[in-house]
C-alpha cells in the first residue's frame, strides 16, 4: 500500500554506527544517528570487531551476531572462500539478529513468520514485513544488517558468508560493474535453487561440485547486480529502465506494507514530486495506482489457486479488514472477491 508521507524511521540511508567510550566492563558504547534503533539492539562489540571493514576478509571473521544466543541453535561449515550457516530459532521471543563484516552475506529464509518486527539493511529502506518463508536478503561487505523479530512460527535460515575475492571481476572493459548492491526480502528462483542445492550437499565427500557450485553461486550474486548497473540516461521524462526495476520490484516484493512515495523516490534518488510525474509517464498509471492494482492482480492469483480464505489473503496483502479488500476489489473488478472466486468454477 502506497502511501504519500514517509513512515517513522524511514529513510534512504541506514543508521551510522559509532564507536564510544568503553564502560568499566569493556563493552563498547554505540551512539546512532539518522533514526532510533531500539534500546536492546546492542553489537557488543570490541575495538577487534569494529575494526573488520578494514581487514582481509575472512570467514572466522564474519557471523551474524544473535541475541539471545541461547534461543537459536546453529551449524556452521566451510569451504574454499565460502561459510554456510544453519540456524534454527528455538523459542518463541524477541531475537535480534546484526551483521557487519568484511564478507558479503546472502540469507536465505526457509521458513519464518513474525508477529511484529523489523529487518534494515544499510542502503535501503527498513521492511516489517511478517511473512519470510521464501525470501532472500543480499547485504554487501561493509553494510550494516539488523532484524528484530517475535515469531509466531519458528525462523529457519540459512546464512552463507562469501569472501569478496570470490565474486568474479567483469571481463567487458566497456560494462562496468558497479559495487554489488544491497536487497532486502526479494525472490530469484535461480538463486535459490543453487542456495538449497549447496546446502543439500554440505556434510557429504562431494568437495568438487561443492566447489564448483561455491563458483556458481558467486556468479549468481553477480548476475543479480546486472539490473542495478546505473550506467544508462532516462528516457525523456520518464525512468531509466534500471529505475523502473528497482521501483516495481521492490513494490512486488512489499505489497503487504505501507510504502510511502518519499521510499520509492529514494531508491531511485529523483525527489518525489519528479519520481511521481516519471514513473506515470514510464508505467502509465500513478505509483500508488500501479501499486493497489499488483495487490489486487496479486489476491485474484490466490483466489484462483484456492489456497486461502478472503480474511487470509487481505491479511496477507496487508489489509486492517476483509471489507477493505473487498471494496478495494470491487472498485477495481466490479465485483467482490467471493463473486470472483466463485466465478472462476
Amino acid at each position: 500500500m502506497l502511501t504519500n508521507s514517509p513512515r517513522t524511521n524511514v529513510g534512504a540511508h541506514f543508521p551510522s554506527v559509532r564507536s564510544g567510550p568503553r564502560s568499566s566492563q569493556g563493552a563498547v558504547a554505540l551512539s546512532i544517528d539518522r533514526c532510533s534503533v531500539p534500546k536492546s539492539w546492542h553489537h557488543r562489540a570490541d575495538d577487534e570487531s569494529r575494526s573488520q571493514r578494514d581487514r582481509p576478509a575472512d570467514n572466522r571473521d564474519c557471523a551474524v551476531k544473535i541475541g539471545p544466543s541461547d534461543a537459536v541453535t546453529r551449524r556452521r561449515e566451510t569451504w574454499g572462500g565460502i561459510a554456510a550457516e544453519f540456524v534454527q530459532v528455538t523459542r518463541h521471543e524477541t531475537t535480534e539478529f546484526s551483521f557487519c563484516a568484511p564478507c558479503h552475506l546472502l540469507v536465505v529464509y526457509e521458513q519464518g513468520q513474525r508477529r511484529e518486527g523489523d529487518t534494515r539493511v544499510e542502503g535501503l529502506p527498513p521492511s516489517t514485513r511478517r511473512n519470510l518463508k521464501g525470501k532472500l536478503t543480499f547485504v554487501p561487505a561493509g553494510h550494516e544488517y539488523y532484524e528484530r523479530s517475535e515469531p509466531c512460527v519458528l525462523t529457519r535460515v540459512v546464512y552463507f558468508y562469501v569472501q569478496p575475492e570470490m565474486i568474479p571481476t567483469p571481463i567487458e572493459p566497456l560494462h562496468r560493474r558497479a559495487a554489488l548492491a544491497p536487497r532486502l526480502f526479494f525472490e530469484d528462483a535461480t538463486l535459490w535453487d543453487t542456495a538449497l542445492k549447496l546446502k543439500r550437499l554440505l556434510g557429504t565427500d562431494n568437495r568438487a561440485y561443492l566447489d564448483a557450485l561455491g563458483v556458481v553461486l558467486a556468479h549468481e550474486l553477480v548476475r543479480l547486480n546486472m539490473g542495478y548497473e546505473r550506467i544508462e540516461a532516462p528516457a525523456r521524462g520518464g525512468l531509466a529502465s534500471w529505475q523502473q526495476r528497482m521501483v516495481t520490484s521492490y513494490i512486488e516484493e512489499h505489497l503487504a506494507e505501507q510504502i510511502s512515495l518519499t521510499t520509492l523516490a529514494q531508491l531511485v534518488h529523483l525527489s518525489p514530486c519528479y519520481f511521481c510525474r516519471a514513473f506515470k509517464q514510464s508505467i502509465g498509471e500513478p505509483p500508488h495506482r500501479y501499486n493497489n492494482n499488483r495487490r489486487i492482480e496479486h489476491a485474484k492469483t490466490l483466489l484462483a489457486n484456492r489456497a486461502a480464505s478472503v480474511t487470509e489473503i487481505a491479511l496477507e496483502l496487508g489489509f486492517s479488514e476483509t471489507s477493505s479488500l473487498t471494496a478495494a476489489f470491487r472498485r477495481a473488478t466490479g465485483m467482490t472477491p467471493t463473486a470472483y472466486g466463485r466465478g472462476l468454477g
